[in-house]
């Protein structure tokens, strides 16, 4: 099965155009950073949905 990463839009910003990219795969959410590719976390849809709300609210500001 051939994956498709995608990345924020707002990428293009980032240092270096490293990012984190996002695909699914098998009703799995991975992750990876794009500098280094061969380290994916794997997730579920639900797990992320709860820390993308988190995001959302700030609950991690004080770490960008």
């Amino acid at each position: 099965m051939d994956i498709q990463w995608r990345k924020s839009s707002k990428s293009a910003d980032a240092d270096g155009d490293n990012c984190l990219e996002l695909a699914e795969s098998e009703g799995e959410i991975l992750i990876r950073e794009s500098d280094n590719p061969d380290v994916v976390v794997r997730t579920t849809r639900v797990k992320l949905r709860a820390f993308l709300g988190g995001a959302k609210a700030g609950e991690f500001d004080d770490l960008a």
